[in-house]
């Protein structure tokens, strides 16, 4: 019963993060790589989760790079 008077909390990921999720373990892997991460924070970052604002940033630049080489 505790917090029946708030909506629950629903994480809604960035476009970004539904990219990230969708490629192959391979290439989140090789994101993750430049981004200077392990794939478990990458992971938990796709997923809308907390991860060090540093971490973050460098995952959602490298997605944005890869989509941005893919369209053009």
């Amino acid at each position: 019963m505790r917090g029946f008077l708030q909506p629950a909390f629903k994480r809604l990921p960035t476009e970004n993060q539904t990219q990230f999720a969708k490629l192959s373990r391979h290439r989140r892997a090789g994101i993750a790589e430049a981004a200077k991460t392990t794939l478990v924070k990458a992971a938990q970052w796709s997923r809308g989760e907390a991860v060090p604002p540093a971490v973050a940033g460098a995952l959602d630049a490298q997605v944005t790079a890869l989509l941005a080489k893919r369209k053009g």
